[in-house]
C-alpha cells in the first residue's frame, strides 16, 4: 500500500502488483520513473500543457511521455482497440504493458530483493530517458512510503 497516494498513483501501483511485481524497490522504481516523466498526469504534453492526446503535436505525451512515432501512435491504436481515450490513465496503463520495451524489462522487475539501482538500470531500457532528473530520488521516496499489507487467506 502507498499511504496518501493520488488516485493515479493507486491505479498504477495496483496494476503493477496485478502483473506480479511485488518487490518494494521494483515498484518504487517504476513509480519514481513515472513521477519524473509526468508527475502522474495522464493528459500532459511534453512541456507541461494539460491537454488531450490529439492536441499534443510535438514531444512526449502521457504518463511515460511517449515520444517516438511508433510508441505515440501505438498508444492511439491501443486506446482505439480497447474503446478508450488515449488521454486516460486506464488506456495508458493498459498500453504500457503491451509495449516491447516494457515486456523486455518486466521479468527483471519480478525478481525480488534487488536494489533500486538494479531496477533503475533496467528501467532505462524501458524509457530511454535523455534526462535522468530526480527519478532515483523519487524511487527511494516511494520505497520509504510503501507499506506491506498482509492479505488474509
Amino acid at each position: 500500500a502507498l499511504p496518501n497516494s493520488t488516485p493515479t498513483e493507486s491505479v498504477v501501483l495496483n496494476a503493477l502488483q496485478n502483473r506480479g511485481i511485488a518487490g518494494k524497490n521494483a515498484l518504487a522504481t517504476v513509480m519514481g520513473n513515472i513521477k519524473q516523466e509526468s508527475r502522474f498526469k495522464a493528459n500532459i504534453c511534453e512541456g507541461g500543457a494539460r491537454i488531450g492526446f490529439w492536441s499534443c503535436t510535438r514531444g512526449g505525451y502521457g504518463l511515460i511521455q511517449w515520444t517516438t512515432t511508433d510508441r505515440y501512435h501505438g498508444l492511439a491504436r491501443h486506446a482505439r482497440n480497447i474503446g478508450h481515450d488515449p488521454s486516460t490513465v486506464d488506456a495508458q496503463v493498459s498500453y504500457l504493458f503491451t509495449e516491447r520495451q516494457w515486456r523486455s524489462i518486466e521479468p527483471s522487475l519480478k525478481r525480488p530483493g534487488q536494489s533500486i539501482n538494479y531496477y533503475m538500470s533496467k528501467a532505462y531500457y524501458w524509457l530511454g530517458w535523455g534526462h535522468h532528473g530526480h527519478r532515483t530520488t523519487y524511487a527511494h521516496n516511494y520505497a520509504a512510503r510503501m507499506i506491506t499489507v498482509e492479505v488474509p487467506k
